[in-house]
């Protein structure tokens, strides 16, 4: 089947989802075998005490003789699941445990889902402090904002290991890919585009500042009441940091306002995109509607006015999928043995998931498809470049 063509998606019944849930989606597996009491003197006792011995001599011993190096832990409260929303820990866990299987099918990492009952983000940090010897990566999931930025960069500061919000930016290095392959469809310049990002959360939040950092002047961010503009003087946090560092020419109102001669819309929000508004975008606009399942804008009502046009569902074409990004960036970052998760490796990535679609680059393919195996070796080879 052409990767070109996004297949659609089989019809499944509710019966069959909870047959594949039943028992939960993963397991822990020998790595060698114990089928005799030699196997198990070596595996368990008396020969685990040497090992141990020698990890407490010298800690680094850990990385190559326990699992924790190349294991990543998926961490949520269960504050912003899916397009479910707060619906805590217990409801969270088979997306997280979700999350873990496709750590294991697209990057060969080990994985375990941690879903906490708590929304204090220094409970949270503190737990996973405790916990650190146990995993060497944290892949955070599903936190609602703005609390995932404070959250995310606590984490990164306690703990000696890759922290990263895929919410946040596994949308945007894929996003970032899909602009700079439209925009070579397109023939235009990344950096002269004019973006437009609706919604200030978590994705929108880190797609505006990845786009900023390889050069795109002009982008605007709109949240419910409206475009981000230094006159706002209802903005804190992060929204007001970026009400100064993006909107460049600093125009207020909202989505008409915004939508006026951009080449660009990224939505990441609830919100539908009234019609009319789409016809005032560039001659080469792009449409990115990534909601799920309802896209902010219909997608063949944005064939009409977009020459490129993307969602986040796999039966349309363009489908913007954050498992193109997180598995390859953990694995490259394990593979590195990085401390940090940088904004250079994540646009690393981006480029690598971009350069992947190579001569097949046309409007209805501008990123490769989440079952292209190239993918994650790319991006991890990418990103261990960029440690």
């Amino acid at each position: 089947m052409s990767l070109t063509a996004p297949a659609q998606p089989a019809v499944v019944t509710t019966d069959e989802i909870f047959a594949a849930h039943e028992g939960g989606k993963l397991r822990i597996e020998l790595a060698r075998p114990i089928d005799t009491r030699r196997d198990l003197a070596i595996v368990y006792t008396p020969g685990v005490a040497e090992v141990s011995r020698a990890i407490h001599t010298d800690a680094a011993v850990a990385a190559p003789y326990t699992w924790a190096s190349r294991l990543v832990a998926v961490v949520s409260d269960g504050t912003a699941v899916l397009g479910l929303g707060d619906i805590g820990p217990a409801a969270a866990l088979p997306v997280m445990e979700g999350k873990s299987a496709l750590f294991q099918r697209f990057a060969g990492l080990n994985s375990i889902p941690l879903v906490l009952d708590t929304t204090n983000v220094d409970e949270i940090v503190e737990t996973l402090v405790r916990l650190q010897h146990s995993f060497g990566a944290v892949n955070l999931e599903d936190v609602s904002a703005p609390r995932c930025f404070e959250l995310e960069a606590k984490l990164i500061e306690a703990l000696d290991m890759p922290v990263m919000h895929d919410d946040q930016h596994g949308t945007a290095v894929v996003v970032l890919a899909a602009i700079t392959n439209g925009a070579k469809v397109l023939g235009r310049d990344l950096a002269g585009l004019r973006v437009v990002v609706s919604g200030a959360g978590a994705a929108g939040i880190a797609i505006a500042a990845i786009l900023l950092e390889v050069g795109i002047r002009d982008v605007v961010l709109l949240d419910s009441r409206g475009i981000l503009s230094s006159h706002r003087i209802d903005l804190t946090g992060v929204k007001a940091e970026f009400a100064v560092t993006s909107n460049p020419r600093q125009i207020d109102g909202g989505p008409a306002q915004a939508l006026a001669g951009a080449d660009v819309f990224v939505g990441v929000s609830s919100s539908t995109v009234e019609e009319s508004l789409l016809e005032t975008m560039s001659d080469d606009a792009m449409i990115f509607a990534l909601s799920n399942p309802d896209p902010e804008v219909a997608p063949d009502v944005a064939g009409r006015y977009a020459k490129i046009v993307a969602t986040g569902r796999s039966d349309y074409p363009n489908q913007i999928n954050n498992v193109l990004a997180f598995p390859g960036i953990f694995r490259g970052a394990l593979d590195a043995g990085a401390r940090r998760i940088t904004t250079a490796m994540k646009i690393a990535a981006a480029m690598a998931i971009a350069d992947l679609v190579g001569d097949d680059l046309a409007a209805d393919f501008i990123v490769p498809s989440p079952f292209d195996e190239r993918v994650a070796d790319a991006v991890a080879a990418a990103v261990m470049a960029a440690v």
